[in-house]
């Protein structure tokens, strides 16, 4: 993943930039994105942010604008001496309309119908300037609300009935929103967006795909309640639970930890996306020995979506926790605390390679833990093996 970097965004084509914002439009993970494209992760994001995840508005020209073929055709008339009126008359075009073309692009002498048609894609028509930068009345008022925790669906509907018939002091969630996350508007402080129930520094369109924003539903996902009363006690090796660690710029690793003896894999991922994630998991487990290869226990993450791949490769159950439940993986919320001493909060993971994080994993693995009367827990796993 680290191959590309991300000044490789810069290279996209227009067309692989409507790509991007379609597929971000279908719902495919920024992985998904990513693999299509070629780019790193980490550079669609930083094209996605910049925006706040709104597509931008095309620039488009307005109608009755002077296409290229015309503008040939005046630059062939030029060049043959023929006076603007004659011009305009074969185009079935306003004398003016020619001779305004012509002044704006160097005159007579100077004019090319190359130059004049890249001269007027800069000027196309960009996208009117947005409600509230018009009004800033109705911006103070917003970014009140905002303050005050409410919800931009809740502003908008407030407005309707605080203001009713005031034109001027209306606006609606989505543009509430877009002004938060493009920044670019200048209209609304992003500290506002803290004020947001989900924080999210960008926006999926409404008409995103809800079967891959669904979190939590997961095909044939069978429940934690369902896993061997045996795995419980930890008496028995060969039980692990496993989750994503975060990191900036969307970089994750997979964390696993045995819940007999606590031994640590940290696995290096793609992304998010269940494909890359659980491929990922599988070339790792397929290290270890068969005997210490029995269950799996994940969170509600659609990075698991997948698990029947894994379990038909690994030939290892996975049993999913109940809904906001992160008690059902101490093990594993423990470790990943303790992994923040290596890997803290706001570090990009993406640079780590997988020889980096083994010898992080062997370091937790190589000391003594409390709970395993400071023992370390490649001792004990060592110990269940023989």
């Amino acid at each position: 993943m680290g191959a590309m970097g991300a000044g490789n965004v810069r290279g996209l084509s227009s067309g692989q930039r409507r790509q991007l914002w379609q597929r971000w439009k279908d719902g495919q993970s920024l992985s998904e994105i990513g693999r299509a494209l070629g780019k790193n992760v980490s550079s669609v994001h930083s094209v996605l942010r910049a925006a706040g995840g709104i597509a931008p508005v095309a620039r488009t020209r307005r109608a009755g604008a002077l296409s290229l073929a015309e503008r040939e055709e005046i630059s062939r008339g030029l060049a043959a001496g023929r006076p603007l009126s004659e011009i305009a008359s074969a185009l079935r075009r306003a004398p003016s309309t020619v001779g305004r073309e012509v002044h704006r692009n160097g005159g007579r002498s100077q004019y090319r119908a190359s130059a004049a048609e890249s001269q007027a894609c800069q000027r196309a028509r960009r996208p009117k300037q947005c409600r509230l930068a018009l009004h800033r009345k109705l911006a103070r008022v917003v970014a009140a609300k905002l303050r005050n925790e409410w919800a931009p669906q809740q502003i908008s509907g407030w407005l309707k009935m605080e203001y009713a018939g005031d034109a001027a002091m209306q606006v609606s969630h989505e543009t509430i929103y877009k002004s938060l996350f493009i920044q670019a508007r200048g209209v609304l402080k992003q500290s506002l967006v803290a004020h947001l129930r989900s924080r999210r520094l960008m926006r999926r369109g409404r008409t995103a795909s809800p079967k891959r924003q669904r979190r939590g539903q997961i095909t044939d996902a069978i429940s934690i309640s369902e896993r061997p009363a045996a795995v419980e006690d930890r008496a028995i090796p060969g039980h692990w639970e496993g989750d994503l660690l975060c990191g900036t710029h969307n970089s994750y690793i997979a964390t696993l930890v045995e819940r007999h003896s606590r031994f640590v894999l940290l696995v290096r991922v793609p992304g998010k996306d269940s494909a890359g994630v659980v491929d990922a998991l599988v070339r790792k487990v397929k290290t270890l020995p068969k005997s210490v290869l029995k269950s799996l226990t994940w969170d509600r993450g659609l990075e698991m979506a997948e698990h029947k791949q894994f379990s038909i490769a690994t030939d290892v159950a996975v049993y999913f926790c109940d809904p906001k439940s992160p008690w059902q993986r101490g093990s594993n919320e423990n470790t990943n605390g303790l992994l923040r001493q290596y890997l803290p909060k706001g570090t990009d993971l993406s640079p780590y390679s997988q020889a980096q994080l083994d010898a992080i994993a062997l370091k937790l693995n190589t000391r003594p833990r409390k709970t395993l009367a400071f023992r370390t827990p490649a001792f004990m796993l060592n110990t269940a093996l023989h």
